[in-house]
């Protein structure tokens, strides 16, 4: 067998791994998400206390994302991928065991923090994939983490209908996650620094290439923070409809989310990054039309699906054109990382402060708003386009080196 067809096996075995990687992070997020109600009320904490203790796993990523370049540099890019996917898939047994809100609080902020780098790793290793096979799949791998996100939500719920402890759920959870994610990194890409590589520093503002790309997602995760947070609560309380159809909102917009993605790649391929993350933002512009404007729940929904349909495939886009802006791919992607975590770390908040000083109807209007601008400056992705130079076996190994 000859090296070329050796080298493409081994990348095509690769993508299944990192997608498989990416599915077993959000089925800790979606284990996560149901059992919330259970973790409150073992720590004893108000709903007040809870929106604050929420708020650390963002600070935690924040803080975190900028050393999983360094952590890639000294142990290679599938050892640290193995170490840090397993602090965060045993990291989820941590907010359950809180008795009280200052542990609650260190609970996320650690729970947070490996999130975030692990995160960091699999989009790098993913941009390298999708270099080396010279087409799109960062968008079908954020699809898998939706899927996996949506299959430990469906366990989580079922655990909650059953009345399980969440403790016991989140122990029996983490060891399957584990085991999977440490089986998974078997087979991803084992990049290594070149010798004359100088290691990234352990802390770095992002460079303006990843500030520029991370604004862009910072518009789409706002948007998909404030719908996702606030979809149900506006269909309840603007257009006065019920606990069930507000919460199929919900439903429908992340299940508009995962397909979106999971199809996504055929679309960027065919017509480039920069036009389709243009035709994204208009249908995300019109789905927030649709919400401000519309005044009945069926038309309500439909908006909401559009934004979910419009920004899906922002985010994977932004760290792919992030992976091919610099000479530093993982430090431009712990940058886009950093500003994607913030918005979703001020959407909820922004938008009950703007509804509170006036409506939903004003807050939903700004994320009209923040849809337009994926529209207008869409170009800042140009980097991920497809007029990227072709991958051949004499540069395969950049960045880095395969050992």
């Amino acid at each position: 067998m000859s090296t070329v067809v050796y080298e493409q096996r081994e990348v095509r075995r690769a993508r299944y791994a990192v997608a498989a990687v990416f599915a077993v992070h959000g089925a800790v997020t979606g284990s996560f998400a149901t059992r919330v109600p259970w973790i409150q009320d073992h720590a004893g904490v108000s709903a007040g206390q809870l929106g604050l203790a929420l708020a650390f796993p963002a600070l935690g990523a924040s803080v975190a994302m900028p050393l999983a370049g360094s952590v890639s540099h000294r142990f290679g890019a599938r050892t640290a991928l193995r170490g840090l996917l397993a602090l965060w898939t045993l990291a989820l047994v941590l907010p359950a065991l809180a008795p009280n809100l200052l542990t609650l609080c260190l609970a996320l902020f650690v729970y947070g923090a490996s999130a975030g780098m692990s995160d960091v790793a699999m989009n790098a290793l993913g941009v390298e994939v999708e270099n080396r096979l010279d087409k799109s799949i960062m968008s079908g791998l954020h699809g898998m983490w939706s899927a996996g996100a949506l299959i430990g939500s469906a366990g989580g719920t079922l655990a909650a209908h059953l009345g399980s402890d969440a403790r016991l759920h989140h122990a029996l959870a983490a060891a399957v996650l584990t085991l999977t994610g440490l089986v998974a990194c078997t087979w991803v890409l084992d990049l290594q620094p070149a010798e004359d590589e100088e290691p990234p520093p352990r802390f770095a503002l992002p460079p303006r290439s990843a500030v520029l790309i991370g604004a862009v997602g910072f518009c789409a995760v706002f948007a998909e923070g404030a719908s996702l947070d606030w979809s149900a609560v506006y269909l309840r309380d603007q257009l006065d409809s019920s606990a069930g159809l507000a919460a199929a909102c919900t439903t429908g917009f992340t299940l508009t989310m995962a397909l979106a993605r999971l199809a996504g790649d055929r679309v960027v391929d065919r017509f480039g990054a920069v036009r389709t993350v243009r035709v994204s933002g208009v249908l995300a512009t019109l789905g927030g039309l649709l919400i401000v404007v519309g005044g009945h729940p069926a038309v309500a929904m439909t908006g909401f699906a559009l934004v979910g349909l419009g920004i899906a495939v922002v985010v994977p886009l932004c760290f792919a054109a992030a992976g091919r802006a610099g000479s530093n791919p993982s430090l431009a992607i712990a940058g886009v990382a950093t500003i994607t975590y913030t918005s979703g770390l001020v959407a909820p908040s922004a938008i009950g402060g703007l509804a509170q000083a006036t409506s939903l109807v004003v807050s939903f209007g700004l994320v009209t708003v923040l849809a337009c601008c994926l529209v207008v400056f869409a170009k800042v992705l140009r980097a991920g386009d497809r007029d990227r130079p072709k991958i051949s076996p004499s540069n395969a190994g950049v960045p880095g080196r395969q050992s």
